[in-house]
């Protein structure tokens, strides 16, 4: 989604589960619902009776807690994961959805094995009412009617027996419902659009990642649990109807209604890649490699999808080749919805978008098409990455995500923006409150799965997979991949079987070698799995630093932390394959020698001569060093007598790195200054596009404090610095892709801090613009600058507001909606987004998060958030990618004590709502930094600017 199995939890241990007796100096009852105190005793006799009449009732509130909801029978499952004694081995669905109503019926037949004796059946349902439930033994007598027990708390249900179903014995549960289609995001929702005349039009369209399938059908909702899947749909004959395998027939029933019902699946699939539309869609198609690739949209949209099924189709060639396996499926959908919260989802042969990532026009910027092929490259990788070998279990997300992810530059070679996200994943991963790649702690609870779709798992995976690559002889780690995919296709996996399959392959070329080409000594090789266990397994990342006397060179490692109380990460040590290059050799992959770090500290050896050494060559290391005094010193001399003595990548990591040492207090903001003095001989995309980010998010910070005159100097500064530059740049269509980025990072700061230069010439081009009827095209890259230039004005906004709501070019829609929300006003737009209609509520974590960069609107969008909390998590889950989203962007720019408080406050306040997020913990860390940076570093920006 562009958003090993771990111990059974002992919820034994858990509060919110099980009554816990504790002791205290007053020895109380812990209970969901009740608090009980009783007085202290130092008589041990009293102790133990009152112990005794405690325990007996915790049993007895436990039955009442773990009752089943529909008839009060005892639910005879204590966990949040499924048992392992039932494995499902085929659903037959059938689904009859009324969009006029908004509800559905269904019924579900699965039939299952039996794994190992067992009197009972648990899987999943939620928000379904079950009519009627029949159970069989296949060769064992006719189907049963069985009653159905529900704790709707963990979304479980269960059949009980009175006696054994054996082992190897085959039966079919067949589960009669009804049930709403969602008004949320997931579970099959139903969704709407208007069409050219105005018309409203309705569709239902589901999205079952991670855990939402349930809401759907019943069924063992693991990723683990794989199935095959036949599937019908009964709908009015003005719909289409799409599932992941092609259609085998359609008959028209009596009533006049059509139902299509679909190929069994020909892979065996989790359940959260299945998925169903019913919606008046359009489509394109072409035959790809014994495989019919379709877009779909709706009909006034058509002429947008060209571009999609270009990419989707060279794509699936480029995966069937560099992959070695053959895409299974006989069809490919690709199908932009106009109501979607993910970017896109990977569902096996149905892949969903937004509009916004899948649909451009042909005169469209190469931008803009590259962000829709990024999301189209992403979702391809996960039909071998994820669809055909899937994690065992949310805990190892990453082996789907981060692998997506990766591909999606790797298929395309777009290295800057991979640069760019292994950043923000840094700055994520540099706080207390993230997590390891692969979590061994608890996953469990909806909330906790849903989080697990951060940074972390989709770029930092990603960085890693970068980093192994480039450290392994070449062609090494694509064969690793094969040979993964080989033995896992169709199967679970967790994160050893990936580093197991990469060490076969690197022993069996030592081997060969060894006996093939006769070599004597071999280089000692530790396993791919030694090396990599230290980045996944612990949360983090190391920081390097660099000490040199001649030419000896001390390396000494440590754990990134940018936390400020009292956690300390002594044991935490990393294999690092530490690159570098110097002042002799330095811009070529030839130059690039490697040594690995493996202890706290070690020594290499280099020239007397060497001036200066660059570690982590084109940064494919997820690592920041720290050069000392005299190696900042060195690196920055040699920058400014010849900018061109590192590489693009190299320049953009040293501004990176200064940057965040500068956050952990190792290196003076004069310093990092003193670096960026030679940026105003900087051309390249990346290390510009670095020092804007790192200066813009400063200027932020300070924006949002009571320092006026501060901040007026620090405009002064950016402007002064790259005003030139600015100014300098063309406002007619660029010819590459790197040069729009480029272009569109300096114009959009230049036209934010009111550089009348860039202020006047946005205004012109919006002008010709609507006096041309919009035919007068403004180019892509340019569109975003432009449109917030003329929110600035009433008469601009409302006319922005006007073409948003007219408007059929999707990439274009967002950036006037990005521009709508640049407003000085927040009021007109916040408000109005969660309740939908013109802008869809998918659209308020875009709209708050633009809100809140501005000083305008970052207190009330704060106050906004606080006071609409329980109507957000109707429309979005806690937990989810959105509500993170939500959570940093309100609150990563506070830096002072009071609104740490108040934060902290109100995450405190919400129970259940939301308080044990990764995300408030995230928001709280930030603040505490923020305020130690600005205490740090504020009379040192005074001075210096």
């Amino acid at each position: 989604m562009f958003e090993e199995e771990p111990d059974v939890v002992d919820l034994a241990k858990d509060s919110t589960a099980f009554p816990v007796i504790t002791y205290y100096t007053t020895l109380t009852l812990t209970h969901p619902l009740i608090t009980i105190p009783f007085f202290s005793s130092n008589c041990l006799f009293f102790q133990i009776f009152i112990s005794c009449l405690l325990f007996l009732f915790s049993l007895s509130s436990f039955s009442s807690s773990r009752s089943s909801h529909t008839t009060g029978e005892m639910f005879p499952w204590n966990e949040l994961r499924l048992p392992a004694s039932v494995r499902p081995v085929n659903y037959d669905l059938s689904l009859t959805p009324n969009l006029t109503s908004m509800t559905f019926t269904g019924r579900t037949i699965i039939n299952m094995i039996i794994q190992h004796n067992t009197k009972r059946v648990v899987l999943h349902s939620s928000e379904i009412n079950i009519i009627k439930a029949t159970f069989q033994v296949v060769g064992e007598g006719k189907s049963v009617e069985v009653k159905v027990l529900e704790y709707k708390p963990w979304q479980q249900i269960a059949v009980s027996f009175p006696g054994d179903l054996k082992e190897g014995q085959v039966c079919v549960l067949t589960l009669d419902y009804t049930a709403n289609l969602s008004h949320t995001y997931d579970g099959f929702y139903n969704s709407s659009y208007n069409d050219k005349t105005g018309a409203k039009r309705v569709l239902a369209a589901t999205q079952f990642e991670p855990q939402a399938a349930r809401k759907a059908f019943p069924c063992f909702d693991e990723p683990a649990f794989k199935a095959t899947f036949l599937v019908r749909i009964t709908r009015e004959p003005e719909y289409i109807a799409l599932s992941n395998m092609p259609k085998a027939k359609t008959t028209t029933l009596p009533s006049g209604m059509l139902e299509d019902e679909f190929e069994q699946t020909s892979v065996n699939m989790s359940t959260y890649l299945v998925a169903f539309i019913v919606a008046n869609f359009t489509s394109i198609t072409r035959n790809v490699s014994n495989t019919l690739v379709s877009v779909y949209s709706v009909p006034e949209k058509k002429e947008h999808t060209q571009y999609a099924l270009d990419t989707a189709s060279r794509l699936l060639q480029f995966y069937n080749t560099v992959f070695d396996i053959d895409y299974p499926l006989r069809k490919l959908d690709l199908v932009a919805i106009p109501d979607f919260l993910a970017g896109a989802m990977e569902n096996w042969g149905l892949i969903t978008f937004r509009e916004t990532s899948l649909l451009v026009q042909n005169q469209s910027s190469l931008l803009d098409k590259q962000l829709i092929a990024n999301v189209v490259a992403h979702e391809l990788a996960h039909q071998w990455f994820g669809n055909l070998v899937t994690m065992r279990w949310w805990n190892d997300l990453w082996l789907s995500e981060g692998f997506a992810t990766y591909w999606q530059y790797a298929s395309l070679m777009t290295e800057f923006p991979q640069l760019y996200l292994r950043f923000k994943a840094m700055a994520k991963d540099s706080l207390n409150s993230s997590h390891p790649v692969s979590v061994s702690a608890q996953v469990t609870t909806p909330e906790q799965v849903s989080e697990m779709f951060d940074s972390i798992t989709y770029e930092k995976g990603a960085s890693l997979l970068l980093m192994l690559n480039s450290t392994l002889p070449d062609g090494q780690f694509r064969k690793g991949l094969l040979e993964y995919l080989r033995q896992y296709r169709g199967s679970n996996t967790v994160t050893d079987d990936l580093w197991n399959s990469i060490t076969r392959v690197w022993t069996y070329i030592i081997d060969y070698c060894f006996w093939m080409c006769q070599v004597q000594v071999l280089p000692q090789q530790e396993s791919v799995s030694d090396m990599m266990r230290t980045w996944t397994l612990q949360k983090g990342f190391p920081l390097v630093t660099v000490s040199r006397k001649g030419g000896e060179v001390t390396l000494t490692q440590e754990h990134f932390l940018l936390s400020t109380d009292n956690t300390t990460h002594t044991s935490s040590l990393w294999h690092i394959p530490v690159t570098y290059v110097n002042d002799s050799c330095s811009s070529a992959p030839s130059c690039r020698q490697m040594f690995t770090l493996r202890n706290k500290t070690a020594t290499l050896k280099v020239s007397e001569s060497v001036k200066w050494l660059k570690l982590n060559y084109m940064n494919t290391g997820f690592y920041i060093v720290h050069y000392g005094d005299e190696g900042w010193t060195a690196l920055i001399d040699a920058l400014k007598t010849d900018v061109s003595t590192l590489t693009p990548h190299d320049r953009a990591s040293l501004i990176h790195n200064i940057f965040s040492l500068s956050r952990l207090g190792r290196v003076s903001f004069r310093q990092v200054l003193s670096l960026l003095d030679y940026t105003t001989n900087e051309t390249e995309t990346a290390p510009l596009t670095e020092a804007l980010t790192q200066l813009s998010s400063v200027y932020r910070l300070l924006d949002k404090r009571p320092e006026l005159r501060l901040v007026a100097r620090m405009k002064a500064y950016i402007l002064g610095h790259f005003g030139p530059l600015m100014d300098s740049q063309d406002w007619g269509v660029e010819e590459s892709v790197s040069s729009q980025e480029r272009r569109s990072a300096l114009l959009e700061l230049a036209c934010s801090l009111g550089r009348k230069n860039c202020t006047d010439q946005a205004t012109a081009l919006y002008e010709q613009w609507t006096n041309s009827n919009q035919t007068n095209r403004i180019p892509g890259d340019l569109q975003r600058v432009v449109f917030s230039v003329a929110a600035q004005s009433d008469s601009g906004w409302l006319s922005l507001l006007d073409t948003y709501r007219l408007t059929t070019y999707d990439s274009e829609k967002r950036k006037i909606l990005q521009a709508l929300a640049s407003t000085q006003d927040p009021r007109r737009i916040v408000c109005t987004v969660l309740e939908g209609g013109i802008i869809h509520t998918q659209e308020l974590p875009l709209v708050i998060s633009t809100v809140s960069d501005g000083f305008a609107g970052h207190l009330f969008v704060w106050d906004f958030v606080k006071e609409s909390w329980d109507r957000i998590i109707e429309k979005f889950p806690v937990g989810s990618y959105s509500i993170q989203s939500i959570v940093k962007s309100t609150t990563s720019q506070f830096s002072t004590q009071t609104h740490l408080e108040e934060v902290q406050g109100f995450f405190s306040s919400l129970k259940e709502r939301g308080s044990q997020m990764r995300s408030v913990q995230e928001a709280l860390e930030t603040i505490r930094l923020n305020q130690h940076w600005m205490d740090r570093n504020l009379a040192t920006l005074r001075d210096w600017l």
